[in-house]
């Protein structure tokens, strides 16, 4: 049995709304009904007022943070632990990304890290809704009404997440999603821009559009992107907000059903977590080695792997990246937490659909080589 990290959901309604795209020939990003239809459906879903579609995750945190009037050598508080995409949308404006320590257990932004952080050149944040977890972002928005600065949700795993009653993407000024494969809700490549601001939804959508004049086209109003979803890409979107409760619980039954059978090993696995008054869409089960098994993930993946089921390590985080340690920007050092699990955790097959056989089947077989080592 071959059991890949992840699979997608393509079914009936996608297949047929991207062949009304195709027949109809609006296959760019510049006309067709589904681009609309998907912005509303999703900022209805999220409860954000507005949402704008764009080409990926990493433009939509690039936009988001143009948008807000990021700039030069103003400074990004970014969840450490991340994939780096958060880090590189910042760079690309020339702002300076300040990595933020993360905590325990649900291994996103610690408040009281970001809190020391925060200087006077500070301009935004921005969380990262790790692996499905939703950030505690009651003292986040606190800290940045004193300070005002502006919130960016990294929401690229976090589809449909809840904290306190609000889906993430519409707890912060803007949020930030990802389309791609692998994602709770994918159209191959492309993402979303969240927000309840007429003038950032208004400023995202000239700038992904190479922002066009409106009297004269090819009068520019400011240096702008192409960062454009299509039309194709759109109707995906619309087949899968079709089934998107489903896609979302198939993930949740699938954390339940791995941390039932992972339970009894507590003194050697941290599992994901659902705290009070949160929704964990369990993007991907992720979990932490410890104890006795701290050191052991490189072996226990290819155990794994020779039996046939795929894994992923988890995120190195940024002050622990060569590229950016080397050229002076960060050090090792700076978050301590955030290293305690970078080397230790990756995660299990996670895909809405994964079959009963094949999710007990990773289950006996991961168990097995735990039982081995320990």
């Amino acid at each position: 049995m071959i059991i890949p990290v992840s699979r997608p959901h393509i079914g009936a309604a996608e297949i047929t709304f991207v062949n009304e795209a195709l027949q109809a020939g609006a296959i760019s990003g510049l006309y067709g009904t589904f681009l609309d239809r998907f912005e509303t459906e999703f900022a209805e879903f999220c409860g954000s007022k507005y949402a704008v579609t764009v080409s990926n995750g990493t433009t939509a945190l690039h936009l988001a943070l143009a948008a807000a009037g990021v700039g030069k050598d103003d400074e990004v508080l970014v969840a450490t632990t991340t994939n780096m995409a958060s880090f590189f949308a910042v760079l690309y404006l020339g702002a300076k990304p300040v990595p933020v320590d993360i905590s325990r257990p649900t291994l996103t932004m610690d408040p009281e890290d970001l809190a020391r952080k925060i200087s006077p050149r500070s301009r935004a944040i921005m969380v990262v809704h790790l692996f499905g977890q939703p950030t505690d972002m009651d003292p986040i928005n606190e800290l940045a009404r004193q300070h005002n600065l502006v919130v960016i949700e990294d929401c690229a795993e976090a589809h449909g997440a809840v904290y306190k009653g609000r889906t993430v993407g519409s707890i912060g000024h803007i949020g930030c999603f990802s389309f791609f494969a692998n994602k709770i809700v994918t159209t191959g490549e492309g993402g979303m821009l969240t927000t309840d601001d007429p003038v950032i939804a208004e400023k995202a959508r000239s700038l992904k559009a190479l922002a066009f004049g409106k009297r004269n086209k090819f009068m520019h109003t400011d240096i702008g992107f192409n960062y454009r979803m299509t039309n194709v890409q759109a109707a995906i979107g619309c087949g899968q907000m079709s089934v998107i409760d489903w896609l979302v619980e198939r993930r949740r039954e699938i954390g339940r059903y791995y941390s039932s059978r992972l339970s009894a090993y507590s003194d050697y696995l941290d599992l994901p977590v659902e705290l009070p008054g949160t929704k964990n869409v369990i993007w991907m089960y992720h979990l932490v080695l410890k104890g006795i098994l701290d050191d052991k993930r490189s072996a226990i993946m290819a155990a794994l792997q020779e039996r046939g089921i795929e894994t992923r390590e988890g995120f190195i985080p940024y002050n622990l990246q060569d590229i950016f340690v080397e050229r002076g920007w960060t050090a090792p050092e700076e978050c301590p937490v955030a290293n305690q699990v970078a080397f230790s955790s990756f995660y299990l097959p996670t895909s809405p659909v994964m079959t009963d056989e094949e999710l007990e089947y990773v289950a006996t077989n991961f168990i097995s080589i735990l039982d081995a080592m320990i």
